[in-house]
C-alpha cells in the first residue's frame, strides 16, 4: 500500500509511537525519531500554548542536526496531535502554530480534519485522521486526509470495541491509503502481524509509556511492568467516555472494579470527591502491557522491536507469532 513520499527510507521498524497525553514529550518524540520510529506528541501536553511553538522549534532543530550528522539514517518523521472537538479552546491558535513550524505529520482526532487538511497540505504535510468505526474512516477519506489510524479494542485511552483484526480487515477493503493499525501492540511480532492484516504502520502508545524519556511518573511505568492485561478496566466513569485504564490506579482513586466493569460505578472521579485528577493520577494503558516486561531507553526498545520484528518476517507466520 501506498506510503507518503516523506516517510519512504526513514523507518528502522513501520511503527508509530502514539501521542499520549501527559506522557509524550518533547525527548521521547526527538528519541523515537533518532531511533527510526515516528515520535508524536499531543499539542495539549505543551503548556501553556505559547509553549508548543518552544517544543517544535527544539524538536525540529534536534532532529535536522541529526540528519546532518547521519545522512545514511535519517530521522523518522515527528508529528503532532489535534483535538478538534469544540471543547478544545487552543484549536486555532495550536494549528497556526503547526503551520508556522511545518510539522511533517499531523493526527486529528474527535472533530472533522477538513480544515486540517488543507492548512497542512498547503505546506506539504500529511494528515492521519484516528478512528474507532468504519463510518468514521469513510468522512476522514472524504475529507482528504492521508491515513487512517485504526483505533481498535484492547488500546490504551479512548479505545473502541471493534477488534484489530476486523477494523483493519474491513476499513482495507474499501482504502488503500495508509493504514495504521492500534491497540495491543507491544512487540515486534505484533508489528508484523498488523502488517499482515493489511496495516502499513502499527500504533504504539502503552509500550512507549515504559521508557526512560516519558514524562510519566515511574509509578505509572512500574505498575506497566507490574500489571498484565488482566488489570485493564474499559469504563466512562473517569472522563464520561469510555476508555482503558490500570486497575491499580482505579483503586487508589476508590472505586471498585465490580461495579466498573458491571457499569454500576456510581458517579464519575469527580463525583467521588477523590482529589486524583483523571489521567494524571488514573492512569491509562492498553492490553499491550502483558508484553511489557522493563523500563528501558527509547532507543534500546526501538532496537528489540527491530529484531522482534526481523524474525517475525522471517518464520511462517503461525511460529513468528508465538515468538520463537
Amino acid at each position: 500500500m501506498p506510503i507518503p513520499a516523506s516517510f519512504r527510507g526513514r523507518f528502522r521498524v513501520p511503527a508509530i509511537a502514539a501521542p499520549m497525553f501527559l506522557v509524550s514529550g518533547p525527548e521521547l518524540v526527538i528519541g523515537a525519531c533518532r531511533a527510526g520510529v515516528a515520535g508524536t506528541f499531543p499539542a495539549l501536553n505543551a503548556r501553556p500554548a505559547a509553549e508548543l511553538d518552544g517544543w517544535l522549534a527544539r524538536i525540529g532543530a534536534e532532529l535536522a542536526a541529526h540528519d546532518r550528522d547521519h545522512p545514511g539514517a535519517p530521522s523518522a518523521p515527528y508529528g503532532i496531535n489535534l483535538i478538534l472537538h469544540r471543547s478544545n479552546p487552543r484549536l486555532a491558535e495550536d494549528l497556526a502554530t503547526i503551520v508556522r513550524h511545518r510539522v511533517p505529520l499531523v493526527i486529528t482526532s474527535l472533530g472533522h480534519p477538513g480544515e486540517v487538511v488543507n492548512a497542512v497540505h498547503r505546506y506539504g504535510g500529511v494528515v492521519f485522521s484516528d478512528v474507532i468505526h468504519a463510518e468514521h474512516a469513510r468522512k476522514a477519506i472524504e475529507a482528504g486526509v492521508d491515513g487512517i489510524i485504526a483505533v481498535s479494542a484492547g488500546a490504551g485511552g479512548h479505545a473502541g470495541t471493534q477488534s484489530l483484526v476486523s477494523l483493519v480487515r474491513e476499513i482495507r477493503a474499501f482504502w488503500d491509503g495508509t493504514l495504521v493499525a492500534a491497540g495491543s501492540i507491544a512487540d515486534g511480532a505484533a508489528i508484523r502481524a498488523a502488517e499482515v492484516l493489511g496495516a502499513d504502520f502499527a500504533y504504539m502508545g502503552t509500550r512507549f509509556i515504559a521508557t526512560r524519556e516519558a514524562l510519566a511518573p515511574e509509578a505509572y511505568k512500574q505498575m506497566l511492568v507490574e500489571c498484565g492485561a488482566s488489570a485493564i478496566v474499559y469504563t466512562d466513569a473517569i472522563s464520561g467516555t469510555n476508555a482503558n485504564y490500570l486497575w491499580p490506579s482505579l483503586e487508589q482513586a476508590g472505586f471498585a472494579r465490580e461495579a466498573l466493569v458491571a457499569g454500576t460505578a456510581k458517579g464519575t472521579l469527580h463525583d467521588l470527591g477523590s482529589e486524583a485528577r483523571a489521567w494524571r493520577d488514573v492512569w491509562s494503558a492498553g492490553q499491550g502491557v502483558a508484553s511489557i516486561d522493563d523500563v528501558v531507553p527509547v532507543a534500546a526498545l526501538v532496537e528489540r522491536l527491530a529484531a522482534e520484528y526481523q524474525r517475525a518476517c522471517a518464520l511462517p507466520p503461525s511460529a513468528a507469532l508465538r515468538g520463537r
